[in-house]
C-alpha cells in the first residue's frame, strides 16, 4: 500500500469523530487560526486538505471557494458543511501532491494542519505554488517541531509511534520547503511554546 492510500485510510477511518476531537485542540492549542487565515484569504480561493471543511466559516463572502480533499469520507462531511452554511465551494476528491488545476488558477491557496501528514511535502508545496497567480497567497497553519528543547523532545518521541500508524509527524517545519519552492515570506510566526506556525508567503 501507498502512503498516500495509507493517508487515504487513516483519514477516513479518523473522520466520523474528526470534528468532536478537533475542537478542544482548537480552542486550547491552535487558538484564533482559522480566524487568521480567513482574514488574510483573498479572491479565488483552493483549500488544500479541506478535511471536513472548518475552514469553510470563515471565508469573506467575496471569495470563491475550492477544496480538495484526499478522504472521500472527510469530503462528504465538507460538502455537508457548505450546504448548512449556504456556502457555494467546488469541493473535489484529489492528492495534494497531484492538484487537478491548471498553472495560475488561484489567488489564494490555504493548507491547514495538513503538511503534518501529507506524505511529501515538497511535491505538494510545489503544486501550491504552481496553481497560484504570481503575486498570490500561500497560507499555512500547523503545528512542528517546538522550540523548547524538553517538548520537542517528547514530540519526537510521540512521533515514533504517529509516523508508523498514522503518517502524523510532530517535528517537521515547512518554512525551509515554502522559501525553496519559491515563496517569499510576508509574515510568520510561532505560538504555544513554538508548537504552531502560521505562515503567509507570496509567489515571487
Amino acid at each position: 500500500m501507498s502512503a498516500t492510500d495509507k493517508a487515504r485510510q487513516v483519514w477516513d477511518k479518523a473522520a466520523p469523530a474528526y470534528d468532536r476531537q478537533i475542537v478542544f485542540l482548537e480552542r486550547v492549542w491552535f487558538t484564533g487560526a482559522r480566524e487568521w487565515i480567513g482574514a488574510r484569504a483573498q479572491g479565488r480561493v483552493l483549500d488544500v486538505a479541506v478535511g471536513t471543511g472548518r475552514n469553510l466559516p470563515f471565508y469573506g463572502a467575496g471569495t470563491t471557494i475550492s477544496g480538495i480533499e484526499l478522504s472521500p469520507v472527510m469530503l462528504a462531511q465538507a460538502r455537508q458543511r457548505a450546504a448548512e452554511l449556504g456556502r457555494a465551494a467546488d469541493l473535489r476528491e484529489g492528492d495534494a501532491e497531484h492538484l487537478p488545476y491548471a498553472e495560475g488558477s488561484f489567488d489564494t491557496v490555504v493548507c491547514a494542519l495538513s503538511l503534518c501528514t501529507i506524505p511529501d511535502p515538497r511535491t505538494a508545496v510545489a503544486e501550491m505554488h504552481r496553481v497560484l497567480v504570481p503575486g498570490g497567497r500561500l497560507l499555512l497553519v500547523d503545528h512542528i517541531g517546538s522550540s523548547w528543547p524538553p517538548i520537542r523532545a517528547a514530540q519526537w518521541l510521540l512521533e515514533r509511534l504517529t509516523i508508523a500508524t498514522a503518517g502524523e509527524h510532530f517535528t517537521r517545519r515547512q518554512r525551509d520547503t515554502v522559501v525553496a519552492a519559491g515563496f517569499q515570506i510576508v509574515e510568520s510566526e510561532r505560538l504555544k511554546a513554538g508548537s504552531i506556525e502560521r505562515i503567509h508567503a507570496a509567489k515571487i
